[in-house]
């Protein structure tokens, strides 16, 4: 007696939710979450992005970033699988030694302008690599904007010999 009671019961409660899958979805309140679902356009692009090839430890991502914007963006972090640990790092000289440093309030790329990130200059440092990053591979970054919107890209990894400068920890 129990059983007959539960079956009825369970179709009734089904209702709702078959009715939610029609064919038609474009009718109704239903449609409105899809239309802002989509993501919104990046404030920037990237082109020729690349990363330097490493057996194990540090190594560093380049490219050049376009605020396809007319107001200035400021990358203040980034992300990547391929490292536990990344800075948005500068090179400066002192004493006649070029050094590389965390860049104090992030990389900002200006309304409708460029940034190069490259060897001897901005660029993305990873630390603590743990698994070799060989020619050919794409690694996945995120990087993290000031209002908190973030942008994703894959750069190349190619050997490159160039860009030796010591690290200053603590910058």
């Amino acid at each position: 007696m129990k059983i007959r009671m539960i079956v009825p019961a369970l179709a009734v409660l089904a209702l709702p939710l078959s009715a939610c899958g029609g064919e038609d979805e474009t009718i109704g309140p239903a449609a409105a979450p899809s239309a802002t679902a989509q993501a919104p356009e990046s404030a920037l692009d990237i082109t020729d992005p690349w990363v330097k090839t490493v057996d194990k430890g540090m190594t560093a991502a380049f490219g050049t970033i376009t605020n396809t914007t007319d107001a200035d963006v400021t990358i203040v972090s980034a992300t990547t699988p391929a490292a536990p640990e990344i800075e948005l790092h500068e090179v400066v000289g002192a004493g006649g030694e070029m050094k590389m440093q965390a860049k104090q309030g992030g990389f900002v790329v200006p309304a409708g302008g460029e940034l190069e990130l490259e060897p001897g200059g901005y660029h993305i440092m990873l630390m603590g690599v743990t698994e070799p990053i060989e020619p050919g591979q794409e690694v996945a970054f995120t990087l993290t904007l000031a209002d908190q919107s973030t942008f994703e890209f894959s750069a190349l990894a190619k050997e490159f010999n160039g860009g030796n400068e010591s690290y200053a920890p603590g910058h």
